[in-house]
């Protein structure tokens, strides 16, 4: 699930709404440790395009 989620994300990564939409839908899936390596790699890929989005995605996600 986790590189399926990666490659969606890739494929939507040009279009802000989707982006976050599409990481909402991959985080509340994944297993908790699948999650945080998610994160990582967003943050990683990502970082510099989408981190606000990357952030606030993950941190609703904490939080439920």
């Amino acid at each position: 699930m986790f590189e399926l989620s990666k490659k969606i994300l890739e494929k939507v990564s040009f279009d802000k709404t989707l982006f976050r939409k599409e990481l909402i839908k991959a985080a509340k899936w994944l297993k908790p440790d699948e999650k945080v390596m998610l994160m990582m790699w967003c943050l990683a890929t990502y970082g510099n395009q989408y981190k606000d989005v990357i952030k606030e995605v993950f941190k609703s996600i904490t939080k439920s």
